[in-house]
Protein backbone atom coordinates (compact mmCIF):
# COMPACT_ATOMS: atom_id res chain seq x y z
CA UNK A 1 0.00 0.00 0.00
CA UNK A 2 1.24 3.44 -0.61
CA UNK A 3 -0.30 7.18 -0.73
CA UNK A 4 -0.11 8.69 -4.56
CA UNK A 5 -0.45 12.60 -4.09
CA UNK A 6 -1.57 14.76 -6.66
CA UNK A 7 1.01 17.07 -5.76
CA UNK A 8 -0.02 19.87 -8.29
CA UNK A 9 -2.82 20.80 -6.51
CA UNK A 10 -1.79 19.63 -2.22
CA UNK A 11 -1.50 22.09 0.52
CA UNK A 12 1.65 22.26 1.97
CA UNK A 13 -0.49 21.97 5.27
CA UNK A 14 -1.35 18.81 3.91
CA UNK A 15 1.55 17.59 2.82
CA UNK A 16 2.95 17.63 6.10
CA UNK A 17 0.61 15.64 7.25
CA UNK A 18 0.85 12.70 4.84
CA UNK A 19 5.03 13.07 5.93
CA UNK A 20 4.81 13.11 9.52
CA UNK A 21 2.23 9.94 9.30
CA UNK A 22 4.50 8.37 6.90
CA UNK A 23 7.08 8.17 9.54
CA UNK A 24 4.32 6.38 12.24
CA UNK A 25 3.01 4.24 9.21
CA UNK A 26 5.64 3.43 7.66
CA UNK A 27 3.83 3.51 4.19
CA UNK A 28 5.52 4.43 0.85
CA UNK A 29 4.56 7.99 -0.86
CA UNK A 30 4.58 8.97 -4.39
CA UNK A 31 4.26 12.34 -4.89
CA UNK A 32 3.25 13.67 -8.82
CA UNK A 33 3.30 17.13 -10.33
CA UNK A 34 4.14 18.92 -13.66
CA UNK A 35 7.43 20.36 -13.69
CA UNK A 36 6.23 23.64 -13.02
CA UNK A 37 5.14 22.62 -9.10
CA UNK A 38 9.02 21.87 -8.50
CA UNK A 39 9.21 19.45 -4.99
CA UNK A 40 12.19 18.39 -3.00
CA UNK A 41 11.90 14.28 -2.05
CA UNK A 42 12.01 13.97 1.83
CA UNK A 43 14.19 10.72 1.45
CA UNK A 44 13.36 7.34 1.86
CA UNK A 45 9.95 5.94 1.34
CA UNK A 46 9.31 8.70 -0.98
CA UNK A 47 9.17 9.10 -4.93
CA UNK A 48 8.56 12.18 -6.50
CA UNK A 49 7.60 12.06 -10.44
CA UNK A 50 8.08 14.94 -12.63
CA UNK A 51 5.44 15.07 -15.75
CA UNK A 52 4.85 17.73 -18.97
CA UNK A 53 2.46 20.83 -18.17
CA UNK A 54 0.31 19.43 -20.19
CA UNK A 55 -3.75 18.99 -19.53
CA UNK A 56 -4.37 16.12 -16.78
CA UNK A 57 -0.85 15.06 -17.47
CA UNK A 58 -0.76 14.23 -13.24
CA UNK A 59 -3.65 12.52 -13.27
CA UNK A 60 -3.00 10.50 -15.65
CA UNK A 61 0.50 9.45 -14.10
CA UNK A 62 -1.34 8.99 -10.60
CA UNK A 63 -4.13 7.13 -11.98
CA UNK A 64 -1.51 4.74 -14.07
CA UNK A 65 0.41 4.06 -10.27
CA UNK A 66 -2.75 3.38 -8.41
CA UNK A 67 -3.29 -0.09 -7.34
CA UNK A 68 -6.11 -2.09 -5.25
CA UNK A 69 -5.59 -0.88 -1.56
CA UNK A 70 -3.64 2.44 -2.01
CA UNK A 71 -4.76 5.86 -1.12
CA UNK A 72 -4.90 8.67 -3.64
CA UNK A 73 -4.73 12.24 -2.20
CA UNK A 74 -6.16 14.75 -4.85
CA UNK A 75 -9.20 17.51 -5.13
CA UNK A 76 -10.25 16.28 -8.65
CA UNK A 77 -13.21 14.59 -8.52
CA UNK A 78 -12.57 12.83 -11.92
CA UNK A 79 -8.84 11.38 -10.59
CA UNK A 80 -10.85 10.44 -7.32
CA UNK A 81 -13.19 8.37 -9.35
CA UNK A 82 -10.81 6.55 -11.24
CA UNK A 83 -8.79 5.75 -8.28
CA UNK A 84 -12.42 4.34 -6.56
CA UNK A 85 -12.57 2.49 -9.96
CA UNK A 86 -9.24 0.76 -9.61
CA UNK A 87 -10.03 -0.36 -5.84
CA UNK A 88 -8.06 2.22 -4.19
CA UNK A 89 -9.52 4.78 -1.95
CA UNK A 90 -9.27 8.47 -2.32
CA UNK A 91 -9.10 11.46 -0.06
CA UNK A 92 -8.95 15.14 -0.86
CA UNK A 93 -7.12 17.37 0.98
CA UNK A 94 -9.95 18.81 3.08
CA UNK A 95 -10.05 15.56 4.68
CA UNK A 96 -13.38 14.50 2.47
CA UNK A 97 -12.91 10.91 1.95
CA UNK A 98 -14.78 9.90 -1.78
CA UNK A 99 -16.64 7.02 -1.54
CA UNK A 100 -18.58 4.92 -4.83
CA UNK A 101 -22.14 5.65 -3.58
CA UNK A 102 -21.34 9.62 -3.89
CA UNK A 103 -18.67 10.08 -6.97
CA UNK A 104 -21.19 9.75 -9.74
CA UNK A 105 -23.15 12.80 -7.94
CA UNK A 106 -19.99 14.69 -7.44
CA UNK A 107 -19.51 14.37 -11.14
CA UNK A 108 -22.51 15.19 -12.51
CA UNK A 109 -21.78 18.21 -10.18
CA UNK A 110 -18.34 18.90 -11.50
CA UNK A 111 -20.31 19.05 -15.22
CA UNK A 112 -23.53 20.81 -14.67
CA UNK A 113 -20.73 23.70 -12.70
CA UNK A 114 -18.97 23.62 -15.94
CA UNK A 115 -21.67 23.71 -18.36
CA UNK A 116 -22.64 27.22 -16.77
CA UNK A 117 -18.87 28.86 -16.56
CA UNK A 118 -19.02 27.57 -20.05
CA UNK A 119 -22.37 29.69 -20.60
CA UNK A 120 -20.53 32.72 -19.05
CA UNK A 121 -21.75 32.26 -15.47
CA UNK A 122 -19.22 32.46 -12.36
CA UNK A 123 -18.91 30.10 -9.62
CA UNK A 124 -17.06 30.23 -6.14
CA UNK A 125 -13.31 28.48 -6.00
CA UNK A 126 -12.47 26.65 -2.85
CA UNK A 127 -12.75 28.49 0.55
CA UNK A 128 -9.31 29.52 2.26
CA UNK A 129 -7.45 26.62 4.00
CA UNK A 130 -6.99 26.85 7.86
CA UNK A 131 -5.75 24.30 10.78
CA UNK A 132 -9.24 23.01 10.50
CA UNK A 133 -8.75 21.76 7.24
CA UNK A 134 -5.02 19.85 8.31
CA UNK A 135 -6.76 18.23 11.61
CA UNK A 136 -9.65 17.41 9.41
CA UNK A 137 -7.43 15.27 6.94
CA UNK A 138 -4.89 13.85 9.62
CA UNK A 139 -7.94 12.53 11.01
CA UNK A 140 -9.31 10.91 7.92
CA UNK A 141 -6.13 9.48 6.83
CA UNK A 142 -5.72 8.20 9.75
CA UNK A 143 -8.78 6.29 9.25
CA UNK A 144 -8.00 4.92 6.22
CA UNK A 145 -4.48 4.09 7.32
CA UNK A 146 -6.03 2.26 10.15
CA UNK A 147 -8.37 0.64 8.35
CA UNK A 148 -5.41 -1.35 6.08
Amino acid sequence: MKVLVDADACPRGAMEVIRRLQTSFGFGVVTVASFNHWLESWGAGHEHVVVGDESQATDLAVANRTQRGDIVVTQDWGLAALALGRGARALGPDGRIFRTDSIEHLLEERELKARFRRGGGRTRGPAARDSADDRAFEASLRRLLERE
